[in-house]
């Protein structure tokens, strides 16, 4: 390919190269640049958010608080069945400030870019980037790109800033004995989709990465509220590295309650489930992109799961499990035919660089 459709260190300089490449690859591919006085495309040194009382409204609270999270992304490969860096990098920013109740209001992006990388390839990242960003409605109001030596660096790395707001902030420590664990649909799609695509196997060449932003699911049933006012989603996470075991241990120890889930009632696809068999991988301990597990007041469960199915990426919510006083601090699996094991947190990552 053309050495001009490759990039070089000049891209990264500061100079008209960089500008050029702002300009025509990554401007030029996102239709949300602004959430205030001053946006992506004045070029300034930063960027402003305007608070209006729209973004407000609904809480139930004269107090709003700023809710602000940052991920970086070394995906391998960073285009993979169902995504790529880009829509996982945004997603990832988006769904962190979700789980946390918090109303995504604007993002930033840090690219480093290795020498020689292909601009047509960024031009893909960042049209998908954009795809996530029209869907929710949230703009990226500024960022940086840096390029490195083709030796210093062997593919695109991207880090996204998220701001959000909410009234109270959800808690991963917010678990009670009687809360019901949900969580929003299948488990496990993301890393195994990316494990398959990395290592060439094609015993499951179907799986597709479930990554998605998921603020649009959660926020109409953080609406629900118990008799006296509170939320009835009590803790929420998102289940990326380490997969729901690492999450809802997590949850039961900063909590101090035990959590107790039904293996029966874990939606997982049997393709996934035949490649972590075949793997010797547990299917617990695997990367998500593109969903909650929550604990609900039981009261209110049924109401949650219900909000949650109505969305297309909630439709196979499932309640796995209960919160109990039993075993604080621990997680326990009961198997279809009635025995237990502890889920353990997981001791290293199985799938490196999934997100």
């Amino acid at each position: 390919m053309a050495k001009e459709n490759k990039i070089s260190m000049e891209h990264g300089a500061g100079g008209q190269q960089m500008q050029s490449l702002i300009g025509s690859t990554i401007l030029k591919n996102l239709t949300l640049t602004c959430a205030g006085t001053v946006g992506l495309d004045a070029l300034d040194d930063g960027a402003s958010i305007t608070l209006r009382k729209d973004d407000c409204g609904g809480f139930q609270s004269d107090k709003i608080e700023l809710v602000m999270t940052t991920d970086s992304h070394v995906v391998k490969p960073i285009f993979f069945p169902g995504g790529d860096i880009g829509r996982v990098s945004v997603c990832g920013a988006i769904n962190d400030l979700s789980v946390m109740g918090a109303k995504p209001l604007a993002l930033s992006c840090g690219m480093i870019i290795p020498e020689g990388f292909d601009i047509t390839e960024l031009d893909k990242i960042v049209c998908s980037m954009n795809a996530v960003l029209e869907e929710v409605g949230v703009p990226i109001i500024t960022g940086d790109t840096k390029t490195v030596e083709g030796t210093a660096l062997d593919s695109i790395m991207i880090n996204i800033a998220g701001v959000g707001i909410c009234d109270e902030p959800v808690r991963d420590s917010g678990l009670s004995p009687g809360d019901v664990i949900i969580v929003s649909g299948y488990i496990a799609d993301h890393g195994m989709a990316l494990l398959t695509k990395r290592e060439g196997f094609e015993f499951n060449s179907d799986l597709v990465s479930d990554v998605a932003p998921v603020w649009k699911m959660v926020e109409p049933a953080l609406s629900v509220r118990t008799k006296d006012g509170k939320k009835a989603i009590s803790a929420m996470k998102d289940p990326t590295r380490g997969g729901i075991a690492d999450s809802l241990n997590e949850m039961a120890q900063k909590s101090k309650v035990g959590v107790k889930i039904e293996e029966e009632k874990i939606p997982i696809r049997e393709a996934v489930q035949t490649s972590c068999e075949m793997l010797g991988l547990d299917p617990l301990e695997i990367a998500n992109e593109g969903k909650v597990v929550m604990g609900v007041h039981p009261d209110y469960a049924e109401q949650v799961l219900k909000i949650l199915k109505q969305h297309p990426y909630g439709k196979d919510a499932a309640i796995i499990g209960k919160v109990d006083n039993e075993k604080p601090g621990k997680v326990i699996l009961v198997s279809a035919l009635g025995s237990t094991r502890y889920v353990d947190v997981p001791t290293g990552d199985p799938i490196p660089r999934v997100c």
